[in-house]
């Protein structure tokens, strides 16, 4: 089926043929349609958004009569109530759904709030992107209508006293418009994905997997790997297009696909295209809609307002948390090749809300921008701002120096006498010395760092690697209840997550988190 027959409710096509304008004017478009649904809430009441409406300018005076807001702070001062029932608190109605998130370092389950609104302006960035391969060059448009396998959280969500809780991506799956359930491209299906354990419902993927035309594939590396290794294992075949000849297209985000790569490859009969998203619990923030684009194009035009602040120590803790009153620029006054945080203000009712993510804009006309990091994700023990994109960078340099597959790695900072080091966890199945890998990635940090290369000489005194099977990585999420899914290893290892993985690699138990 070619992409043109697919055709769309009229509500639904009337919202995607939106006209282009400047990125300022599609924020403050956004902004004020925001503000207009939600001033008669709690939250709009309290921060004077009919104010803000009848400025001459919007976007400077919500900044200044709105606080900006980490999950802590927003929820003790208002999501708690929509939790409770309350309706009209940050956006109006009842709350029905709450994605539930632990990020990767927070020992506590987070409670995000999600909408019919969110839900729906989900959908419509996901077909902006389906649209945008169309101006492919060298993919087959064919595949865009084959079987979609959506790698996700369980749609069987915790019933609460007034809402449903769980993965955002069970949670989307359960909302999957009709339209596209009609056209039987959604795999694996309703009864498939409401299966909660996660190996049970790997096992009865691997045995559909003959019987659907998978186009697309798509889901967390690490997981989808697993899940074409047992498939490939099952069949006694030499790769997935053994079994999945269209399989064309593999939509992924979350984390950085580089260091998965290589081990994809072995996977694959033939090379398929990456697309990359930036889809958090929050909202679906960016994608990737241009062929070999370096980076993904920020949705400006579909309720998400952003601002960013500087990620530096005029902004920042030596924890990486926020101070109280940041600087924070709109779209049209950040800079290429600077890190940012994202703020983001939404139709679920999340306003000023730091996600804890770091951005930096690389391409300003286009307003494409590629993910460097998490704010509480970065090693700067003495002043080395290593950042999980010098990692990621790092692990792919030396990947390809020694032909070797590294899919997963964590980092922790550690006392070394007076002074610190970094002791790296590295996973690879392939035969490697580990004081060797650890000189590389040492030597390509100095190179992708200068202030890494300085404090190397001084305070940060050594480099420790400690290799291991892939599997090792995988037992342990599955120790912490954070098996399949969306669920991502941290690539920086701090506090009651570090604790939990020196246990783990002690033969201790550890908590398991749900």
């Amino acid at each position: 089926m070619a992409l043109i027959e697919i055709k769309l409710p009229a509500t639904i096509a009337r919202a995607l043929n939106l006209p282009v304008r400047d990125p300022r004017r599609q924020q403050l478009k956004v902004l004020k349609k925001l503000l207009r649904k939600a001033r008669f809430t709690e939250f709009g009441q309290r921060y004077r958004f009919d104010e803000v409406l009848l400025s001459r300018h919007p976007g400077k005076k919500f900044q200044q009569l709105v606080p900006t807001y980490n999950y802590n702070k927003i929820y003790d001062a208002w999501w708690h109530k929509t939790k409770d029932g309350i309706p009209d608190v940050c956006w109006p109605g009842v709350i029905k759904y709450f994605a539930l998130s632990s990020g990767t370092s927070d020992a506590t389950s987070k409670y995000l709030p999600i909408t019919k609104d969110l839900i729906r302006s989900n959908v419509l960035t996901s077909i902006k992107q389906l649209i945008s391969l169309t101006k492919y060059q060298h993919v087959p448009k064919s595949a865009v209508g084959k079987g979609w396998l959506m790698l996700g959280g369980s749609t069987q969500l915790q019933k609460g006293p007034t809402y449903y809780a769980g993965d955002l991506s069970g949670i989307q799956q359960k909302n999957i418009p009709f339209w596209f359930q009609g056209l039987g491209l959604y795999k694996p299906g309703k009864k498939i994905a409401r299966q909660k354990d996660w190996g049970k419902k790997l096992e009865e993927i691997v045995e559909n997997a003959p019987n659907w035309d998978i186009g697309f594939i798509v889901g967390v590396p690490a997981w989808l790997q697993l899940c074409m290794e047992k498939i490939i294992e099952r069949y006694k075949v030499k790769n997935i297009h053994e079994i999945w000849p269209n399989l064309s297209f593999y939509v992924h985000g979350g984390v950085a696909m580089e260091p998965y790569r290589k081990g994809f490859e072995k996977l694959l009969g033939k090379p398929i295209t990456y697309i990359e998203t930036y889809l958090a619990s929050e909202g679906f923030l960016a994608y990737q809609n241009r062929q070999d684009a370096k980076g993904m194009h920020l949705a400006l035009n579909n309720n998400i307002f952003f601002e960013f602040v500087p990620f530096d120590d005029n902004n920042f803790d030596s924890e990486g948390n926020m101070v109280e009153d940041p600087e924070a620029f709109m779209i049209h006054e950040i800079e290429e090749n600077k890190d940012y945080a994202i703020l983001i203000s939404t139709n679920a009712g999340a306003w000023r809300y730091a996600i804890g993510d770091t951005i930096r804009l690389v391409d300003k006309e286009r307003s494409e921008i590629i993910i460097t990091g998490r704010t509480k994700h970065f090693l700067s023990l003495v002043g080395e701002h290593l950042s999980v994109d010098n990692m990621n960078k790092a692990i792919e340099m030396v990947s390809e120096e020694l032909n070797i597959s590294i899919p997963e790695f964590t980092v922790a900072g550690v006392p070394y006498g007076n002074f610190f080091a970094h002791h790296w966890f590295v996973a690879t199945d392939d035969n490697v010395n580990a004081t060797t890998l650890a000189a590389l990635i040492d030597q390509k940090l100095k190179e992708l760092n200068d202030d890494y290369e300085v404090e190397r000489r001084h305070a940060l005194k050594d480099v420790v690697v400690d290799v291991m099977p892939e599997k090792r990585f995988m037992d342990f999420m599955i120790a912490k209840g954070k098996e399949g899914g969306q669920h991502k290893f941290p690539r920086v290892l701090k506090g009651k997550m570090l604790e939990d993985w020196q246990k783990f690699l002690n033969g201790e138990r550890v908590t398991t988190q749900r």
